[in-house]
C-alpha cells in the first residue's frame, strides 16, 4: 500500500507511447469509470505540464515527466495531437471493452443488436426465477426438479425464489460447473479432500511426539472400552485420528486444560492407582504443552467435521435437481434478457468471451484484436473476477515469446476485498506463479512506502505479520504479508493509537470517535495545518451514534456513500408525493403529504380528518410519518429512516420562517400506528379533504393550511395525464413550497437526485412497480453536506477508502461482528488436483470441484454443505486481515483503532475477553491483547456501563411551514419587444446524412455543454456523468431514439461529456470566463435579410478577444482524425463567420469549433 502502483501503470502507459505507431495499440483496464478517467486525467495532465514546462521536484514525478515529454515527441512526429483527440487513448473500463466486443461481432456474440447494460438485474433475476418455478405445471422435464427442490425446502416457493435469484446474480462462478461434472469426478474430490486433511494432521504432529501421543491415545481407549489402534493412524484412517483429536480437544476444539474419567484418564484407587494415574495425566498434559499451536489444533478441528467420502442417493437426487433446474433457469434468464432488451455486465462478459472463440479457434475478432493490441495493461488486478481473468487469457491467447506484445498487471493482493463483487485474489497469486495462458509473467515487488511516515510503516510491519498468514495458499486465499519500506521519517508521537472499550455501548465508543476528531482538529487550527481526517467503518451501520456525536461536538464532517437517499427526509416527501399522485388510494402516502413540513398536519388534526374512515386493505408503502417531536425509526417494517423529518430546519436555506410546535411523542413509532383503528367508509383522503363535515372538526389552522394545499394538488391531479411523472412531482412539490421545507443546499441537491431518477424509471408517465422502484431507489446514496469544507471530517467505509489516503485515520467498531451469510441452493469450491496414482479424476485445469446441495428444511446438518461453508468461511477471514490491512495504511501520520470487548473475572483480577472470532478486533488480538489487558485491570464501572456517555436528545419539535406562507412572486418579465418572425436565416448544416438516433446525441450533449457552462465546471466530474446514464437514456427515448439504440446513444452522450471535463481545451471552454454567453440568440440583418441566430457559446478571454464557439458532437472512426476536423471546419466556416458578422463588436473574433466526442479543436480569426 502507499508504493505508487497507479503512478507506475502510468509510467508504464507514457513509455509505450513512445514506442507505437498509434495510441489505439494500447489498452489499458481498470474496474470502474471513476477508475478511467482518473487514469486518462493523469495522462493529460503530465502533457499539460510538459507543454507548460511544469516540472515537479520528487524522483518518480520528474521519471513521469520525462516519459510524457518523450510520448509527445511521438505525438507530434506521428501526427496524433492527442491533446486534441484524448479519445485516441484507449484507457476503459473492463465492461465498456466486453460492450465493444460484442458491439464489433453481433453475430458470433448472439446478442444481434446491442441491448442495453443494467447495473441493477434483480427485476431480471426475479422475472427469471419465477418462470423457472412455473415449470412445474408444465411438461417441461424441469416440472420433476422444480417438485423435488419445493419438496426438499418445504414448499416454500418464495424462498426457492429468492435463492434462485442469488445464484442467477453469480452464475458466471458456477454454471460451467454444473454443465460438464459426473458423480465420479465429484465424489473423487471429496476423497481427495478428506486425504489431503488427513496428511496435513499427519504433517503437523511432530515425529517426536508421536510416539507418545500414540501411547496416551492407547490409554485412553483402553479406559473406555475402545479399540485402541495397532499403530499411528496414516492417511486413510479418518477414525483414528478423529480419536487422537478427541483426546487431544475439548468440544469446542480448545486444546484440553485438564482430563478425566470422561476422557478415559480415571482418578485411580488406592495410592498407587492414583499415583500412576496422575503421571498418566501429567504425560498429557506435558505432550499438549508440546503440541499446542493454531496449526496444529485447526488440523484436528478437521478431522472431526470431515465430509463422508461418497453421497447418498437422497443428496445426491437433490443436486442432480438443483444443477438441472439451474440450467433453466439461465435459460430463462436469456429470453427475459431478450424480451426486455436488456441484460447485466455479467452476460456482456460471457457474450464477449463467445465473440472471441477459443485458444484452438479463436474467430475473426480475437486474431483482428491479437494483430491491433500490442500492449494491454491492467490495474488493480487482484479484483479481477473468474470471467474476467478469462478475458484476458482470450486476448493475449495468440500471443507468443519475443514478439513485442506486453502484458502489464499491477494489484496488491493484501488489498484484496472484494468477494462480494466476485474478485478471486487467488486468480492474482495463479498468475503471479504460472502466468496467464501462454504469457509468462515476471513478478516485480513494490517495497517503498511513499505515504506513510516510518513510524506507521513500522507498527503496520509488526502488525501485520502476526494477523495474516505466514504462507500464501491460492485455494483459500490467504495472502502472505509483504513488508514495506519506509520513506518519509518519523514522527514524534506515536502513530498508532490503541482505544480499549469495555461494553460501554455505541454511544461511550461514538464519543470517543467525537473527541479524538475533535482534538485533531483544534491540534490543526494551533498549528494552522489544515490535516485531513477520515473516520472508516466496515458497515454504514456502525455510523448510528458517531453521526450525532459529530454534530454535537459542532464538528463538520461529509458522509461519502453513507446516508441511503431514501432516508433523507426530503426524499421521503417525494417518494410520498410520488405514490400519492399515482394513485389517489395510496392511504399511506396521502397522510405523509399531509404530515408533511408543506403542510404539517397534527396527530390529532389527522385523526379528526381520517381516524374513523377504515382504509380500503393494501401493501403498506415504503412511506415514513414523523410524529411530533420524533424521529421515525421504522418504514413500513423495514429498517431505520435516518434522521427523519424531526431534523427540519426552522429556516431553510431561502430564508423562509418555519413553524415550530413542540409536541412529545412515543419514541420510534410510526404515525400510522399512532392512529386510532379506523372503523368504516372506503373514502380517500383526497374526498375527505373535502367532506364539510370533517373540515368543520378542524381547527381553523388545521383548515388554512389544507385551504392552501387543495388547489395545488387538484390542479396535479387534473393535469396528470399530461405531463411525465417527473415534471408532475417536481411542479407539485415546488407549488406546496417544498423548496422551503429544505433544511440545507444538499436537501435541494438530494431532491434533484430522486426526481433525475424517478425520471430515469418511470415509463409513460407512471411507474410500472413501485416495488421494483423503491428497490432501485434504495442502492442511491446521498450526496454528502454541500457546505462542509474541505478541512471537513470524511466518513466512509473501509471499501470505499481503498486507494485513498489521509493524515489521521479513526477505524471504529472493531469489536462488531458483520451478518452471517445467508445460505445459497447449493456452495461450490475450487480446489487445487494433487497428482493421485489411485484416480485419474481431476478438474478442469489441474482442480477438483467440491458442490453440496442446500440442507433440507428441518433436516440435520449436511456435512458436505457444512464443510463448504467452512472453507467459504476461512476464505472470508482472511480477507478481513485484508480489509483491516486497508484501513491501517490509509493513515499518513497517526491511526486510531477502537474496539469493545467484555471484561470477565479470571483468577481474581478483571480480564478483557477474547473478542467474537468473526470480528476485526479479533484478526488484530495478537497484537493488541496486552493493551486491552492492561486497560481492564484498572478499568472502573463508570467504563463498562451501558450508555450514558455522550448521549444526544433528538430536537422534539415538529417543523412545518407557517400556516399563512404563499409562494414568493416571480421576478418581473424582462422588457423585451419580439421583433417580427421571418423564415430562420441561420444557414444550418442537415443532419439527415448523420442519422437520426446522431442528430438527438447532438442534441442532448448540446443541452448538458449548455449546463456545465452555465455551472462554470462546479460540482461536475467524471462520478456525476456517470451517475447520470439513465436521465440520458430518458432524454433520448423523449426524443423518439429507438430502444435498441438507446444504451449506444447514452455511453456516446455519456462519453462526449466525459471528454470535454478531462480535456483541458473543454475546461477552458466551459469554466469561468468574462462575459460568458451560452445558447445565445440575437436577430440580426445580414444580407439586407433579418435572421434569428443562436451561437452555443461566446465569452471574452484574458486577451480581450472575443470567441465564438460551435460544439459538434460528430464521430470519427477511422484513424485519419484531423483530416476530418480539417473536413468540418470547411463545411461550417461561413456560418461562423455569420455569426461574427452579427456579433460586430468591434473586438477581433475568434471562432472555434469543438468536437467533445474526439476532444477536437479547430480555430481560425474572423
Amino acid at each position: 500500500a502507499g508504493s505508487g502502483k497507479t503512478e507506475l501503470l502510468i509510467q508504464r502507459y507514457l513509455g509505450l507511447l513512445a514506442t507505437v505507431n498509434e495510441p489505439e495499440e494500447i489498452v489499458a483496464i481498470t474496474f470502474t469509470r471513476k477508475a478511467a478517467a482518473e487514469m486518462r486525467e493523469r495522462v493529460l495532465e503530465a502533457f499539460a505540464r510538459v507543454v507548460a514546462g511544469r516540472e515537479r521536484g520528487s524522483e518518480h514525478e520528474r521519471r513521469t515527466h520525462e516519459l510524457a515529454r518523450a510520448a509527445l515527441a511521438r505525438d507530434s512526429a506521428r501526427g496524433w495531437r492527442i491533446s486534441d483527440s484524448p479519445a485516441r487513448l484507449r484507457i476503459q473500463t473492463i465492461d465498456s471493452l466486453c460492450a465493444a466486443l460484442t458491439r464489433q461481432m453481433p453475430m458470433l456474440s448472439k446478442f444481434g443488436s446491442q441491448p442495453e447494460s443494467i447495473e441493477d438485474a434483480g427485476a431480471l433475476y426475479a422475472a427469471a426465477a419465477r418462470a423457472t418455478i412455473e415449470l412445474i405445471d408444465s411438461k417441461d422435464p424441469a416440472a420433476g426438479h422444480v417438485e423435488r427442490l419445493l419438496a426438499h425446502l418445504d414448499n416454500n416457493v418464495e424462498r426457492v425464489e429468492e435463492l434462485l435469484v442469488e445464484m442467477l446474480r453469480r452464475r458466471d462462478h458456477w454454471l460451467r460447473h454444473v454443465m460438464v461434472k459426473q458423480r465420479a469426478d465429484l465424489e473423487g474430490a471429496l476423497a481427495t479432500e478428506r486425504r489431503a486433511a488427513l496428511a496435513r494432521v499427519r504433517e503437523r504432529v511432530p515425529p517426536s511426539a508421536r510416539s507418545e501421543l500414540f501411547e496416551l491415545a492407547g490409554y485412553s481407549l483402553g479406559n473406555l472400552g475402545k479399540p485402541a489402534p495397532a499403530a499411528m493412524p496414516g492417511e486413510d484412517d479418518a477414525d483414528g485420528w478423529k480419536s487422537f483429536a478427541d483426546v487431544l480437544l475439548t468440544k469446542d476444539d480448545a486444546w484440553r486444560a485438564r482430563v478425566n474419567v470422561t476422557q478415559g484418564y480415571p482418578a485411580g484407587e488406592g495410592a498407587a492407582g492414583k499415583a500412576a494415574a496422575k503421571a498418566w495425566k501429567e504425560r498429557l498434559a506435558r505432550l499438549i504443552a508440546t503440541l499446542a499451536g493454531e496449526r496444529l489444533g485447526n488440523a484436528l478441528a478437521d478431522i472431526r467435521r470431515l465430509p463422508p467420502p461418497a453421497y447418498s442417493d437422497a443428496q445426491w437426487q437433490v443436486l442432480e435437481a438443483i444443477t438441472e433446474l439451474l440450467k433453466c433457469a439461465v435459460a430463462q434468464l436469456k429470453l427475459v434478457f431478450q424480451s426486455r432488451g436488456q441484460v447485466d455486465f455479467t452476460e456482456v462478459s460471457q457474450r464477449a468471451l463467445l465473440a472471441l472463440g477459443d485458444a484452438g479457434g479463436p474467430t475473426d475478432l480475437a486474431l483482428r484484436l491479437d494483430y491491433q493490441i500490442r500492449h494491454l495493461l491492467i490495474d488493480e488486478f487482484q479484483d479481477t473476477s473468474i470471467s474476467q481473468f478469462e478475458l484476458v487469457a482470450q486476448l493475449t491467447a495468440g500471443w507468443t515469446p519475443d514478439d513485442g506484445r506486453t502484458l502489464f498487471a499491477v494489484g496488491d493482493p493484501m488489498q484484496s476485498i472484494y468477494r462480494f463483487r466476485e474478485a478471486e485474489v487467488g486468480l492474482f497469486l495463479k498468475a503471479r506463479a504460472e502466468g496467464i495462458g501462454s504469457v509468462v509473467l515476471e513478478p516485480l515487488e513494490l517495497s517503498a512506502n511513499l505515504r506513510s511516515q516510518a513510524g506507521m510503516v513500522d507498527w503496520v510491519n509488526h502488525a501485520f505479520a502476526q494477523v495474516m498468514p505466514e504462507h500464501e495458499d491460492i485455494a483459500s486465499g490467504a495472502v502472505a504479508f509483504t513488508e514495506s519500506r519506509a520513506v518519509h521519517p518519523r514522527l514524534e508521537a506515536d502513530a498508532v493509537e490503541i482505544h480499549p472499550l469495555f461494553a460501554g455501548g455505541e454511544a461511550s465508543e461514538a464519543a470517543e470517535v467525537a473527541n479524538i476528531a475533535a482534538g485533531v482538529a483544534a491540534a490543526g487550527v494551533k498549528s494552522e495545518k489544515r490535516e485531513s481526517v477520515a473516520i472508516l467503518v466496515r458497515g454504514r451501520n456502525h455510523l448510528r451514534e458517531i453521526v450525532p456525536q459529530l454534530k454535537q461536538a459542532g464538528l463538520a464532517f461529509r458522509a461519502i456513500e453513507i446516508d441511503r437517499l431514501d432516508d433523507r427526509p426530503v426524499v421521503q416527501d417525494l417518494l410520498a408525493l410520488t405514490r400519492a399522485l399515482a394513485h389517489r388510494g395510496d392511504r399511506l402516502a396521502w397522510i405523509a403529504i399531509l404530515r408533511a413540513p408543506w403542510c404539517g398536519l397534527t396527530l390529532a388534526e389527522l385523526h379528526a380528518l381520517a381516524g374513523t374512515d377504515a382504509p380500503s386493505p393494501r401493501s403498506r408503502p415504503k412511506v415514513s410519518i414523523p410524529l411530533e417531536g420524533k424521529v421515525p425509526v421504522g418504514r413500513g417494517e423495514g429498517r431505520g429512516r435516518g434522521e427523519g423529518f424531526g431534523q427540519h430546519a426552522a429556516r431553510s436555506p431561502s430564508g423562509v420562517p418555519m413553524q415550530r410546535d413542540a409536541r412529545p411523542a412515543r419514541e420510534g413509532q410510526h404515525a400510522a400506528d399512532a392512529l386510532p383503528e379506523p372503523i368504516s367508509s372506503q373514502s380517500t383522503l383526497w374526498e375527505l379533504m373535502h367532506d364539510p363535515v370533517r373540515l368543520a372538526a378542524l381547527g381553523a389552522d388545521a383548515r388554512l393550511r389544507l385551504a392552501r394545499v387543495r388547489p395545488v394538488l387538484a390542479a396535479a391531479l387534473s393535469q396528470r395525464q399530461r405531463s411525465s411523472l417527473r415534471d408532475a412531482v417536481e411542479g407539485t412539490w415546488l407549488a406546496l413550497g417544498g423548496p422551503a421545507c429544505a433544511a440545507s443546499e444538499t436537501d435541494l441537491e438530494d431532491a434533484e437526485s430522486y426526481l433525475d431518477h424517478l425520471e430515469s424509471k418511470e415509463e409513460a408517465g407512471a411507474i410500472a412497480d413501485f416495488e421494483a422502484f423503491e428497490q432501485s431507489l434504495d442502492q442511491l446514496y446521498a450526496l454528502p453536506d454541500m457546505a462542509a469544507g474541505e478541512d471537513a471530517v470524511q466518513i466512509m467505509t473501509i471499501h470505499k477508502a481503498k486507494g485513498l489516503e489521509f493524515d489521521h485515520v479513526i477505524v471504529p467498531g472493531l469489536g462488531k461482528t458483520p451478518p452471517a451469510d445467508g445460505k445459497k441452493l447449493f456452495l461450490w469450491m475450487e480446489r487445487p488436483a494433487k497428482p493421485d496414482a489411485s484416480s485419474s479424476r481431476t478438474g478442469e485445469s489441474g482442480t477438483n470441484l467440491l458442490l453440496a446441495p442446500i440442507e433440507e428444511t428441518g433436516a440435520e446438518r449436511d456435512p458436505v454443505y457444512a464443510w463448504i461453508k467452512k472453507l467459504a468461511a476461512e476464505q472470508a477471514a482472511f480477507e478481513d486481515a485484508r480489509l483491516l490491512y486497508v484501513a491501517a495504511t490509509r493513515a499518513k501520520q497517526r491511526l486510531h483503532l477502537l474496539g469493545e470487548t467484555r471484561i470477565e473475572a479470571r483468577d481474581g483480577a478483571q480480564a478483557a475477553r477474547k473478542p467474537d472470532a468473526r470480528s476485526l478486533l479479533a484478526k488484530l488480538w495478537p497484537v493488541v491483547a496486552d493493551e486491552f489487558q492492561r486497560a481492564a485491570a484498572t478499568a472502573t464501572a463508570a467504563s463498562t456501563n451501558e450508555g450514558g456517555v455522550g448521549d444526544t436528545v433528538p430536537d422534539q419539535s415538529l417543523r412545518r411551514l407557517a400556516s399563512a406562507w404563499s409562494m414568493p412572486k416571480p421576478p418581473p418579465a424582462l422588457a423585451w419587444t419580439a421583433a417580427g418572425e421571418t423564415a430562420r436565416a441561420q444557414d444550418e448544416i442537415e443532419y439527415s446524412w448523420v442519422g437520426e438516433t446522431a442528430r438527438h446525441v447532438g442534441s442532448v450533449v448540446h443541452r448538458w455543454l449548455q449546463r456545465i457552462a452555465e455551472d462554470e465546471l462546479q460540482g461536475w466530474s467524471a462520478a456525476r456523468i456517470e451517475a447520470m446514464q439513465d436521465v440520458f437514456r430518458n432524454e433520448l427515448a423523449a426524443r423518439g431514439v429507438e430502444r435498441t439504440q438507446l444504451a449506444a446513444a447514452a455511453e456516446r452522450v455519456a462519453k462526449a461529456l466525459a471528454n470535454a471535463l478531462a480535456d483541458p481545451r473543454g475546461r477552458w471552454l466551459l469554466g469561468p470566463q468574462q462575459g460568458a454567453r451560452n445558447e445565445y440568440r440575437i436577430t440580426a440583418v445580414i444580407d439586407g435579410e433579418r435572421r434569428n441566430l443562436v451561437m452555443d457559446r461566446s465569452f471574452t478571454d484574458e486577451n480581450a478577444k472575443r470567441w465564438i464557439v460551435d460544439y459538434k458532437a460528430s464521430g470519427h472512426e477511422g484513424t485519419n482524425v484531423e483530416g476530418f476536423l480539417d473536413q468540418e471546419q470547411e463545411r461550417y466556416r461561413a456560418q461562423l463567420e455569420r455569426y461574427a458578422q452579427a456579433l460586430a463588436q468591434g473586438d477581433a473574433s475568434m471562432l472555434g469549433l469543438y468536437f467533445p466526442l474526439l476532444a477536437g479543436w479547430r480555430e481560425w480569426g474572423a
